[in-house]
């Protein structure tokens, strides 16, 4: 009797130690973004909703006497608005996944399908490494190869093929953009989804594949119309991934966007700058400001980040548990 007693309270103690490191990752999160609502409160109260619609940011005149403002001290002539920063964000990271996961099929499909087994291995750890190369790395890439690639060959072509296009038209330019930006995201993000996909279709049985070419299907027939199919929510789940580092993605959009304020982009060329980076390149110019609301602003803009990177996820789940009741 006692041995039954011990046996169950080391599993009740081995349930409850699972239940708090299981809630560690929540209350972490949860933390993070009650310690971002509490310190941005002020600023909240100060921007009200205009803050998701005004494209101005100015930080006011920080010489003069501060003024009290919706029961906020806020410096003179002071407006915070983050819709540039925002469209800036959703462009950059919508265009360079429209880049990334073709080629991240392909290649993932190549990997599983289409290399000999003997360089499989070799090819797919190179893919796995350019998912570690820090962000830094990419965007100093960006500004000494892609920028003027962009500026001289890519703009112009674009320019030349889709005139009657306008945001496809402006040619030119100093290569500094949303182009650029996106193109490098694109690059940062491809490994991310590859290696995913890659992973879920070496764990397609061996069984399907046969009884697709039974039926008389052609190698690429088998692949697109019954391994992809087989792995949808995988894919869905490694494209919203990808997403996640589009949207959270700083040093190396900060070096390649043109660093835009007040400016909406109007073309592929425009300057641009997303929520991240432009946190980080104004934080300095903030803590200027002696009343402390540019910054608080600045975590207001980070709230902002926060909510739309869990309603992406929110969405994934979506997607994926819809996709995964269709297919049974």
């Amino acid at each position: 009797m006692s041995t039954s007693k011990a046996g169950r309270s080391s599993s009740g103690l081995f349930r409850m130690t699972l239940l708090a490191l299981a809630a560690v990752i929540p209350l972490a999160i949860a933390s993070v973004f009650l310690f971002l609502v509490v310190y941005a409160w002020p600023a909240i109260k100060f921007n009200g909703i205009n803050f998701l619609l005004t494209k101005t940011w100015d930080l006011g005149n920080l010489y003069a006497d501060p003024i009290q403002t919706h029961g906020v001290l806020a410096p003179v002539g002071a407006t915070y608005g983050c819709l540039v920063f925002v469209a800036g964000t959703l462009a950059s990271s919508f265009l360079a996944l429209l880049v990334a996961v073709p080629v991240s099929l392909g290649i993932a499909v190549f990997l599983a399908e289409g290399v000999i087994p003997m360089l499989r291995t070799p090819f797919a750890i190179v893919v796995e490494l350019l998912a570690v190369v820090p962000s830094v790395v990419y965007g100093l890439w960006g500004i000494i190869v892609l920028v003027p690639l962009v500026a001289h060959v890519i703009s112009p072509v674009l320019a030349t093929v889709f005139h009657f296009i306008p945001f496809f038209a402006q040619g030119g330019g100093s290569g500094f953009g949303l182009l650029s930006s996106s193109l490098v995201l694109a690059l940062m993000v491809i490994p991310v989804i590859t290696i995913t996909v890659y992973d879920s279709l070496t764990r397609i049985p061996k069984e399907a594949k046969e009884a697709a070419y039974a039926l008389g299907t052609t190698k690429f027939e088998m692949v697109f119309f019954t391994m992809l199919p087989m792995i949808r929510p995988a894919i869905i789940g490694a494209v919203i991934l990808g997403l996640g580092r589009a949207l959270g993605e700083t040093m190396a959009v900060l070096m390649v966007s043109g660093g835009a304020l007040n400016y909406m982009p109007t073309s592929l060329m425009s300057p641009i700058s997303t929520m991240a980076s432009f946190i980080v390149s104004q934080l300095d110019s903030a803590e200027g400001d002696q009343t402390g609301l540019a910054v608080q602003s600045l975590a207001e803009i980070a709230i902002v980040l926060f909510v739309i990177t869990v309603v992406v996820n929110i969405i994934a789940r979506v997607l994926v548990h819809s996709s995964t009741r269709g297919r049974g």
